[in-house]
């Protein structure tokens, strides 16, 4: 069991998107655009974090013209994606930021995320996160990929530290 006395060093959030953010599903358009879907609640939260001084970040193999989008009008300011290996944007974030990955929640939920979710401070996944995943968190979320378990992990954090919104 994760001793919740970890929460409390945590000073950024770093995510992976499809199975994250998402449902692991995306809608095959006939011109060949791929739709996701992301739960508000989850970005309301992202909202909050950054407010409350929170680094927030996301790191994606992938890449969606409009999924970005949506990062930047929540105000996320690092976003790495279209990347063949999550450690290199890892590093430049660390070195970008001057941090520690101690002071790092990592959420992912698929094999390409195990590296990050074992250096991290706390390696965290949703609930329907592969098993490999899965074995290797120190959080799994009860809630899963698309169905607010980035705002579970947001929340959970900002509340032992005391800067959940009242």
């Amino acid at each position: 069991m994760l001793d919740h006395a970890k929460f409390r060093d945590i000073t950024t959030f770093v995510f992976d998107v499809d199975g994250v953010f998402t449902n692991s599903e995306v809608i095959v358009m006939e011109n060949g655009d791929l739709v996701r879907t992301m739960n508000t609640r989850d970005g309301q939260a992202v909202k909050y974090a950054i407010d409350a001084g929170y680094h927030v970040a996301i790191i994606t193999k992938g890449f969606s013209t409009g999924v970005r989008k949506r990062f930047e009008m929540l105000g996320i300011p690092h976003i790495y994606d279209k990347l063949q290996h999550k450690m290199d944007a890892y590093k430049d974030l660390m070195q970008t930021l001057n941090i520690q990955p101690s002071s790092v929640l990592y959420m992912g939920d698929d094999i390409p995320d195990i590296e990050l979710l074992k250096q991290s401070g706390i390696g965290a996944c949703p609930f329907d996160a592969v098993p490999e995943v899965v074995a290797v968190s120190d959080f799994v979320s009860s809630r899963s990929g698309g169905q607010g378990c980035v705002r579970d992990v947001i929340e959970r954090t900002m509340k032992i530290q005391d800067k959940w919104p009242a």
